[in-house]
């Protein structure tokens, strides 16, 4: 916004017409001087955004290939601050931390590290997902331009790319900061398939953990064994194999009746790890509950299945009397079924490796099939159908006493559409427990009570799934040991291993 444009402010008299005659002003988000920017060689890439053990093994798998990226600090409430500093009003959580934590950084290379203005706005850049949506996911990068101009950094380089597109971006811009090649995309998705499996182990046992951290630094060393393996180039199976042996020195207790907690909602929301969504994984872990966190593999499933749904009507609605074969949907047919049997193969091999053998990747096709009777699949905002469709599979498959759906205030797609939605499936199911609640930054107290009232109830659910059953008088030492996960219709983690040794 220009000098002119800024100072015409509010007014809270209606009628009040003394903006005409001024000249007209627009926002224009290029740099008034032209910069010369580094070349992309010597530019240093910030990312960020997902959790923060996956952040981190991001940055060292796409250093290995020869790229320069850096791995932003983890969002606390002083980026939310900034970001409300520096940014529009009326944004969204994730906005305000996301470009907070960026502004934070760089004042931080300024101020503490002596490097001046003009060497940040040349030789960093920021990459960030973004697409079209029903929110700002759309205009995010406009929103930072604004805040780092304002910030001091006015021409700092922000480019994303199309969440949805793959290494087909199409975008000069993005070409000309990163080397979207094939193997940057593999290397990207290995990393967050990998961090994806570390962290489903890592809530499936720290709430068990006899000793308090013990978990945590595992997983530590296990993130340093498969970095390395990164770095060297070696065998990332074999890494996750090592793992086994560290894992399974942590001692856990198993027979404690936890509340299960399936954690949903919108994507930054539901995985962030800190003050953008107070912390809720580790507060329900810290009030005696175990959490299933949504993995970063979700949102690439569906945005696998909606390419797919996408060109399957394409196809429907070619003209009977065209003969011609569309070869392009031929190639992105095959383009397609190719990236699924990767993801899942990939993951099948690491999950096994590690020893992660009771989760599944998400069918896609079954949680279509059970969400779209109450949501149009049409319908692509945020995280879709699958919101609906994750409550009424978690009822249906018994797979948690409580579902937490967290969103920013003010989510459209999630809040607004989800949620509505919400109110008929829970009427369908009443066994549902089932939690709609909001972030802002502010209002940790009332976010906190809210949980533990919805916690109360699932607790005394997984406390009578518990004593149910009948406790065996001699209980193996397997039961323990964190690669022993049975199958069985029991939703609470120690009710699962009793109901698995009757059944013996």
């Amino acid at each position: 916004m220009s000098a002119a444009c800024s100072s015409i402010k509010m007014t809270d008299k209606n009628g009040d017409l003394n903006f005409l005659g001024q000249e007209a002003t627009q926002w224009r988000d290029i740099p008034q001087e032209p910069i010369e920017y580094a070349p992309k060689k010597e530019t240093i890439m910030l990312v960020g955004g997902l959790t923060i053990l996956q952040d981190r093994l991001v940055e060292t798998a796409l250093n290995a290939i020869g790229e320069n990226f850096i791995a932003l600090p983890n969002p606390d409430f002083e980026s939310f601050q900034k970001g409300k500093a520096f940014g529009n009003r009326g944004q969204c959580n994730p906005t305000y931390f996301t470009v907070g934590n960026l502004v934070k950084y760089l004042q931080n290379l300024r101020d503490e590290k002596g490097l001046t203005t003009e060497e940040i706005v040349k030789k960093y850049a920021y990459v960030t997902a973004g697409g079209c949506g029903p929110c700002r996911f759309g205009m995010y990068i406009t929103e930072y331009k604004k805040a780092l101009r304002d910030a001091g950094f006015d021409g700092f380089r922000i480019t994303s790319f199309e969440h949805d597109k793959g290494i087909f971006q199409g975008n000069d811009e993005v070409e000309q900061l990163l080397n979207l090649s094939p193997k940057f995309f593999v290397v990207l998705v290995k990393a967050i398939i990998i961090g994806d499996i570390m962290n489903i182990l890592g809530y499936k046992m720290r709430p068990y953990e006899v000793k308090k951290g013990s978990v945590d630094e595992a997983m530590e060393t296990c993130r340093l064994l498969v970095s390395h393996a990164f770095e060297e180039k070696t065998n990332l199976t074999k890494a996750l194999w090592k793992c086994r042996s560290i894992l399974e020195k942590v001692e856990l207790d198993r027979l404690q009746p936890k509340a299960k907690v399936l954690v949903m909602g919108e994507f930054w929301a539901a995985m962030t790890e800190g003050d953008g969504n107070y912390n809720l994984h580790r507060f329900l872990e810290a009030e005696g509950a175990e959490c299933i966190p949504q993995p970063v593999m979700n949102r690439l499933m569906l945005s696998i299945w909606e390419a797919e749904r996408k060109l399957q009507k394409k196809e429907e609605l070619t003209v009977e009397t065209d003969k011609k074969v569309d070869f392009s949907n031929v190639k992105s047919r095959i383009m397609i079924k190719l990236a699924k049997i990767a993801v899942k193969t990939h993951f099948s091999l690491y999950a096994k490796a590690i020893g992660l053998h009771d989760y599944e990747i998400p069918n896609m096709e079954k949680l279509a099939t059970l969400s779209e009777q109450y949501y149009t699949l049409d319908c692509e905002g945020g995280e879709g159908h699958l919101e609906v469709a994750h409550l009424i599979e978690s009822v249906k498959d018994n797979l948690s006493h409580l579902t937490i759906s967290v969103k920013p205030f003010g989510c459209m797609p999630s809040s607004a559409v989800s949620d509505g939605v919400q109110s008929l499936v829970t009427n369908r199911f009443p066994a549902a427990n089932f939690l709609s609640i909001e972030t802002s930054g502010e209002g940790a107290a009332n976010f906190y009570s809210r949980v533990q009232m919805a916690l109360f109830k699932a607790k005394q659910s997984a406390k009578e799934e518990f004593e149910a059953l009948n406790i065996p008088e001699n209980i193996p030492e397997k039961i323990n040991n964190y690669l022993y996960q049975p199958h069985n219709n029991k939703a609470g983690s120690a009710a699962k291993l009793i109901a698995s040794l009757s059944s013996h």
